[in-house]
Formats: structure tokens, sequence, C-alpha cells
């Protein structure tokens, strides 16, 4: 029984259940530190994830570009162009092959447009500077192969090489345009390098730049990142064989 005077026993026990205001603020509060670990959580995930495909998209993209580069070399093409002399004399045949440290010029039978399905394709490898200034990047220009006319058009003549007393190709400078295909970019640096064939005792030794009328036995490609990423895969250093070992200009009997 309650006292006289006093409230009932349910009035007592409705007003002792309830929340109060500070419960309430602790509360929100709390939610709020747990959301928003949750947001940071979920934004730390979401941009490794970013990080990490467009690690996995880099990796790709240089393993492709090693196989393109391996399949055009190996596609070289022995070609004999008619290289223009000047005035009216007739054009000279000289092997069809430009090696240089940050250029090279050649016919292969493979290329990025048809792979190994079309026509032959003149190539014009060249060094040139990154975008936005960031280090050099390496690009390929592709031209139709239709005759040793088509290749000379690309020689602009002879002239004495001091150093091996032999007359040596002239070529024009291989410019780089819209429609050229960009193969590596940020790089450190890019340059090629040839193997040269010594009888013995002589070795063999490799150049960087080819001035002999015959074919060099291998082309050296070596490249670097310009930030070097010990996750990313970097640019591989590769040396591709030229398998061609007819001398140019020998006429063999049939």
């Amino acid at each position: 029984m309650s006292m006289p005077g006093s409230p009932p026993r349910e009035n007592q026990k409705c007003s002792r259940a309830g929340v109060t205001l500070l419960e309430l603020l602790l509360a929100i509060s709390l939610l709020g530190l747990l959301s928003a670990g949750i947001l940071t959580a979920l934004r730390v995930g979401a941009n490794a994830m970013q990080r990490a495909n467009l690690r996995l998209i880099d990796n790709r993209r240089m393993n492709g570009v090693q196989r393109i580069l391996e399949q055009q070399i190996a596609g070289f093409t022995p070609v004999i162009a008619a290289c223009q002399s000047g005035g009216e004399r007739p054009p000279v045949p000289l092997p069809f092959f430009q090696g240089e440290r940050e250029s090279m010029r050649m016919v292969s039978s493979y290329s990025l447009t048809d792979a190994w399905r079309g026509y032959p394709q003149i190539l014009e490898f060249q060094v040139t500077a990154g975008a936005r200034g960031e280090g050099v990047r390496l690009v390929v220009n592709e031209h139709l192969y239709t005759g040793p006319p088509s290749a000379g058009a690309f020689c602009l003549g002879q002239e004495l090489d001091p150093e091996l007393g032999l007359s040596v190709p002239v070529f024009r400078p291989i410019v780089a345009g819209p429609r050229s295909f960009v193969l590596a970019d940020r790089l450190a640096f890019c340059r090629f390098s040839y193997l040269e064939r010594r009888l013995p005792p002589e070795q063999d030794r490799w150049v960087e730049r080819w001035l002999l009328p015959r074919w060099p036995a291998a082309v050296r490609i070596e490249m670097a990142p310009a930030d070097p990423d010990r996750v990313r895969y970097p640019p591989l250093s590769l040396s591709a064989p030229i398998r061609i070992t007819a001398q140019p200009l020998a006429a063999y009997g049939g």
C-alpha cells in the first residue's frame, strides 16, 4: 500500500525509465566516431585498391611493350633501298637499316595495326621528351613498305665516314607526330645498341651506331623508369637477335 500523499508506484517506475541528455550526447558522439572510422577505413581501402589496379595496369603494359618490341625485331625484313644520291644520277642500292643511339629505322613484317597479318611496315623508333617534361618516351612510326623506292624515300644520300673510310647512308630525321604510337613513357633513359659479329680472335662487340653495310646480329634496347618503384614492374632491357646472315649486296647463285 502506498502512503497517503505519495505518488503511485507505477508513476515512480516510469519517472526512472528514460535517457538523459548526457547519455544521448554520448551515444551520438560514439556513433559519429564509429562512422568516421568506417568511412576512413573504406577510403583507405579504396585508395589502396586503386593504386594496386594502376600498378597492375602498368605492369601489364610494360610486359606487352616488351613482347611488341621482341616481335617487331623478330619480324626484321632484309630490304635493299633505292637511295637517291641527288641530281639526275640513278638511285644507289643500299641495305635499309638505320641504327643510332636514340633512334632506329628498319622494315618489319610485324606491325601494331595488323600484327603478323598485314603488309611489311617501315618502323621508325625514336626517343623523345616525355609528357609534361617527365623523362623521355619511346615512340614508333609505321609507314607502309611498297618496295625499294618507298624505303629510299627516307634516305638523303651518302657521306664519307672518317672512322670507317666508307660511304654510309644519310637518313631523314625521325619526327614524332599525332600518329606515332607511344610504346613506353616516363623513362629516365632509353637507348639502342647493335651487336657486331667479328672474326676470331676479335671479340663481338655492342656499338651505339650502326654504319656497316650489313645487318647487325642483334639489337639491344635499354630502358629505366624515371620514378623507380619497387612494386611496379620496371621497364626491362631486352636483346633480340636478327636472324639474317646473308650479305645484303652479295650475289648468290640459284
